[in-house]
């Protein structure tokens, strides 16, 4: 017997809100409070669900004012006018119901659990020589300005400067609300297409710019074993290799069963550039972790995830045109100044409805 797809999708906001409202009686428990680590991860569930959940129970308060409304309206009692005003209230609480429902819809779609994460922004110069380099630091600049505007911090863990000012690597972390949510779109290859200031015969030149977005791992994500690290320290140097002091603040760590190795060397605390560095590590381990979990995934599914592979050519900036293209989703917007300001907003959010519709076209097939 076929089952209403309206009562699935009621029986399955129901359990969300079973468990939202067994999570509240487990941050109260003593027992929860006293283990930091099992609280830390009980309060990021409730917090997933609140959303959720918050929108069903505005939902289910809509359905009681219908089903009130409707036998106002069927009343035998009820004159012409109360009839008629009922009928009104009803169209306008069944318009706002199917809004909220379509709003749940997208709420249901299986959450990326790292949305909600700072992230590790690293920006590298690819082909191209200094004009690439050049070109690096502008996308740095850019994403900078964004972040400014969406009020996030970002902090400098180590950078790379070439002999003509650009940056050859620069390495970030992005803090504040949802940011992994908004900047996960961004990894791969961007391409920009000018005239270097240091072409003579007006050329247009082609160069490339790889961009690598990682949500920042918590300790509770990624645990690294001490004795799989080696620490090393050595003095900070400057453009042109002069030492920038003498103390041995700079640290690399290596990552003996990866062969990983990151380096910091920006803040003149060796404690400081030590944290910096872990941080990257087990961000850099943790994202190894999920392209393995992604690799295991249908290719339809993986497809639908735009994880962002950092040899996919996702967009490209042509600066004789004043044009941006965003390969994937087919968007051209003529005012790459803008973009390049760091006004990103219609870029992000075109990206971000397009991989939700998609989506939700497979949750539908899936279903």
């Amino acid at each position: 017997e076929a089952r209403d797809p309206t009562m699935h999708f009621v029986d399955k906001l129901a359990e969300i809100e079973a468990r939202y409202e067994e999570l509240t009686a487990q941050l109260s428990d003593a027992g929860v409070f006293a283990d930091p680590q099992r609280y830390q991860k009980t309060a990021k569930s409730h917090a997933e669900l609140r959303e959720v959940v918050e929108k069903y129970r505005e939902w289910k308060e809509l359905k009681k004012s219908l089903d009130e409304t409707k036998a106002l309206h069927e009343d035998s009692s009820s004159d012409a006018e109360m009839k008629a005003l009922a009928q009104e209230e009803m169209t306008g609480l069944t318009q706002k119901i199917e809004l909220v429902e379509a709003e749940l819809k997208i709420l249901l779609l299986p959450r990326d659990p790292n949305d909600e994460k700072n992230v590790v922004l690293e920006i590298r110069a690819g082909t191209g020589g200094d004009e690439a380099t050049l070109f690096a630091q502008e996308l740095f600049r850019m994403y900078s300005r964004y972040a400014e505007a969406q009020r996030w911090r970002v902090e400098v863990l180590s950078t790379s400067v070439s002999g003509i000012g650009g940056l050859k690597e620069v390495i970030a972390l992005v803090e504040g609300h949802k940011v992994y949510s908004k900047l996960k779109y961004e990894s791969g290859v961007h391409r920009v297409q000018r005239v270097p200031e240091t072409e003579q015969q007006g050329r247009i030149h082609t160069s490339a710019v790889t961009v690598a977005v990682l949500p920042e791992a918590d300790e509770v994500d990624v645990e690294i074993d001490p004795k799989d690290i080696r620490i090393d320290t050595f003095c900070s140097s400057g453009p042109g290799g002069q030492s920038v002091n003498t103390t041995y603040s700079a640290v690399r760590i290596t990552h003996l069963p990866t062969g990983m190795v990151v380096s910091c060397q920006d803040e003149k605390s060796q404690i400081k550039n030590r944290a910096k560095a872990m941080r990257v590590l087990r961000s850099r381990l943790y994202e190894v972790r999920l392209q393995e979990q992604q690799k295991q995934l249908t290719g339809a599914r993986r497809s639908m995830i735009g994880t962002g592979y950092r040899s996919e050519k996702i967009r490209t900036y042509n600066f004789p045109q004043n044009r941006v293209t965003d390969h994937r989703i087919g968007l051209t917007l003529h005012q790459l100044d803008r973009v390049m300001d760091g006004k990103l907003d219609e870029v992000v959010e075109a990206l971000i409805a397009y991989y939700e519709a998609e989506n939700l076209k497979q949750a539908a097939v899936t279903a």
